[in-house]
């Protein structure tokens, strides 16, 4: 890669001071890790973390607890499959307050061409992906309601709900339909001061995606890129962050693409 085309991290502006905020999906180094760093960054008060697995959720609670305070960081074991563990993530955000930002970032991948996809395959894609985004949003908008207090849900969407990508029927249509439920809810929820957007990622590099994908397909993936790389993780948080400030004030049913691919 080039240098001179390598990012530089950028440092905060206080976008978030004093807001709540839950963010799924956070544990490990990937989009929503680096999004719960960034509201800290940004001056949350309350940054409280989901995921469905333990042991990575308490390293991470203890990481961001050691950088920013204790006292600003909560983690609760979250799979958005269930709706009481969905409740038991917002209730842990709403001891001392309510909740100004929903970050929605919770998603199952995997790989099978259509004619090999098994309905299982299918459905825990969905149930995760875009299900699971649909329970978050409605807890959450519904406690915003409740409080009377309008705040920000954003959701995390990809480009693959727009391109098609063999392989990816299942994570695809699940994608296609975080950004219908985006707009549809924005619509739904824009009386009570409620905004609702999404970002729609191409290509982040994490740990997880090294994990599930040949060292040849990622080299294919970043040449399709502008840039010719992948983005960091924290570029993508970057506009999730923008998302849920009052920068996009205007913003509501927005699907923003965070992409450098050729058209």
């Amino acid at each position: 890669m080039n240098p001179a085309l390598a990012p530089e991290y950028v440092v905060p502006h206080g976008l978030l001071e004093g807001r709540r905020v839950v963010v799924t999906a956070a544990a490990g180094a990937g989009i929503g890790s680096a999004v719960a760093t960034r509201c800290l960054e940004e001056g949350a008060a309350l940054v409280v973390i989901g995921d469905t697995h333990a042991g990575r959720l308490d390293t991470a609670r203890a990481e961001l607890g050691a950088r920013f305070g204790a006292e600003r960081v909560r983690s609760v074991v979250c799979d958005v499959t269930d709706e009481a563990q969905v409740a038991a993530l917002l209730d842990a955000a709403e001891d001392g307050g309510p909740i100004d930002v929903m970050i929605n970032n919770a998603g199952l991948g995997g790989t099978a061409p259509i004619l090999e996809m098994t309905d299982d395959q299918w459905s825990k894609v969905l149930d995760v992906t875009l299900t699971g985004t649909f329970r978050c949003v409605r807890a959450a908008g519904r406690r915003m309601v409740e409080a009377g207090h309008p705040g920000v849900i954003v959701n995390n969407a990809s480009v693959i709900g727009w391109r098609a990508q063999e392989g990816q029927a299942h994570y695809a249509a699940a994608k296609a339909g975080v950004m219908a439920l985006t707009r549809s809810a924005a619509m739904d929820l824009a009386a009570h001061g409620i905004r609702v957007n999404a970002v729609s990622p191409s290509l982040a590099m994490h740990p997880f995606l090294e994990k599930v994908t040949t060292p040849e397909h990622l080299e294919q993936l970043k040449a399709r890129e502008a840039f010719g790389r992948a983005a960091e993780p924290w570029e993508i948080a970057n506009v999730m962050v923008f998302l849920a400030s009052d920068y996009s004030s205007y913003m509501t049913g927005e699907v923003v693409s965070v992409s450098s691919q050729h058209a």
